[in-house]
């Protein structure tokens, strides 16, 4: 089985290395984001009959957190909105997590070496 991370008896990443694997994270983060904003987008544009500019901004404020921008009068503009902020409540943890993955991992790795250094 091949680890995405070295094992914590192995020499910690050179930082040229470490920076490329941030980038990558960081990459697979933003097309997730761009991917939900395609989702909301679509969603708020088809369900709610918007433009598709403020089907963007709706769809851009939810999936911030900041909420929802325009009032949904159909029913299924609402369950749409709905499922859509419960969706992007997980897609937006989940970003920070993998952003923040190779960070917290090697600063973990490191405080490990440093660990195994003292004994």
């Amino acid at each position: 089985m091949r680890h995405r991370f070295e094992h914590k008896n192995h020499q910690i990443l050179p930082f040229n290395k470490f920076i490329i694997r941030v980038i990558k994270y960081f990459l697979f983060s933003m097309l997730l984001i761009i991917f939900s904003l395609g989702i909301g987008t679509f969603g708020y544009h088809y369900f709610a009959e918007t433009s598709w500019i403020d089907a963007f901004y709706n769809a851009s404020m939810i999936l911030t957190g900041m909420g929802p921008v325009d009032e949904m009068v159909t029913t299924t503009a609402k369950l749409f909105s709905s499922f859509y902020a419960l969706f992007s409540g997980i897609v937006f943890l989940s970003t920070v997590a993998v952003i923040f993955a190779p960070i917290a991992h090697r600063l973990l790795h490191f405080l490990h070496v440093e660990e195994n250094k003292n004994e």
